[in-house]
This record gives C-alpha cells, structure tokens and sequence, in this order.
C-alpha cells in the first residue's frame, strides 16, 4: 500500500464530514451522559449483524473480540480529538476490512446502525432539550461520517494494492516493469 497523507486525510475528511471544533466539544460534552450506555449500542450492533445472514459468516467465533474492539472505539468517538493519530487508527482499520474481505458496504451499513442507536439514546436523555438532541445529532453524524471517510479511502486504496499484487503475480511482471509503464502512460 502507498503511504497516505494522514494530515490532507484528516482535513479533506473532516471539511466533506462537518466535523469541526465545535462538533468535537460537543462529542466531549456528552461523553459522560452516554459513555455507559455505549456497550448497549456495541451489543444491539452485533445482535443485528448476527441477524444479517451475509454478516454472520464473518462474526463466527469472534464476537466477544470484535466486541471489545467495537466498544473501544465508541468511546473513542466521543473522546477523540480527530487528528492525524486518529485518523491514522482508522485508516488501518480499513485496510484490516479488505484482509477479512469484509464488503464495503458493511462499514456504511454499521454506521447506520450506530447513528440509529445512537439517536434513539439522544432521544432519551435530551428529550428536554430538542436543541442539546439536535446538537448531539450533529456531531455525531459529523464523526461518523469521518470515521466511514477515511476507512473508505483506505479500503479502496489497500483493495487497488491488493489487485495490483495479484496481476504482477499472475503476468509475472515486476513492479518497477509496471511503475515505468504507468509513468510513461500518464506523460502526454
């Protein structure tokens, strides 16, 4: 895999997600109102990729793992400050998606499930508060719309790795042979 610009990443991901200052602080803010709600949400999100039969081929045997993993990172959601560490986390978890050979599509899919369980607990604390519910709202959607960035980018970017790989090894062509023909491809 080529090696990224975690720091344009980060910037292009946060301008196309929302995700500003502003929308941090307020992940930080709630943090503590929904930190002990979010192994709820981790286990509603693997009962229902359990129920997805596609899903549940890669589930087996590594859920209670899987979970850990997926709790740690909600807490990070709200924790995070979305810099190039960060940024750099979840770029390896993209490529860690294309290794399992999990669909793309799961990690859109996942972050609907986590924004829908999300609201519904936003719903119930700041029922009160519709502006303190839309804020929140916001923010997270801001955040996860990062987190899918930047996974995306790194998937698409370890799957065109991947292929690469697989045609120098099937052709038998070396890799300076291909770099030097894709140069002299893209000169005028």
């Amino acid at each position: 895999m080529q090696p990224i610009d975690t720091q344009a990443l980060c910037t292009y991901s946060k301008q196309f997600s929302g995700l500003d200052d502003g929308k941090i602080a307020t992940l930080h803010q709630i943090y503590p109102a929904v930190s002990d709600r979010l192994q709820e949400v981790t286990d509603i999100f693997y009962a229902r990729l359990h129920d997805i039969p596609k899903t549940a081929n890669f589930l087996e045997g590594r859920i209670e793992g899987l979970k850990k993993t997926h709790v740690n990172w909600l807490h990070e959601l709200f924790t995070s400050d979305f810099g190039e560490a960060y940024t750099q986390k979840l770029y390896h978890v993209g490529d860690v998606h294309v290794k399992v050979k999990l669909p793309v599509e799961f990690m859109a899919g996942a972050m609907v499930i986590i924004q829908s369980e999300m609201i519904r607990i936003f719903g119930e604390l700041y029922s009160h508060d519709p502006d303190m519910l839309v804020k929140a709202s916001q923010a997270l959607n801001a955040a996860t719309g990062f987190s899918l960035l930047v996974m995306q980018e790194s998937y698409q970017s370890s799957t065109l790795a991947a292929e690469l790989e697989n045609f120098l090894k099937i052709t038998g062509m070396s890799r300076v042979l291909f770099d030097n023909l894709a140069k002299a491809y893209r000169k005028p």
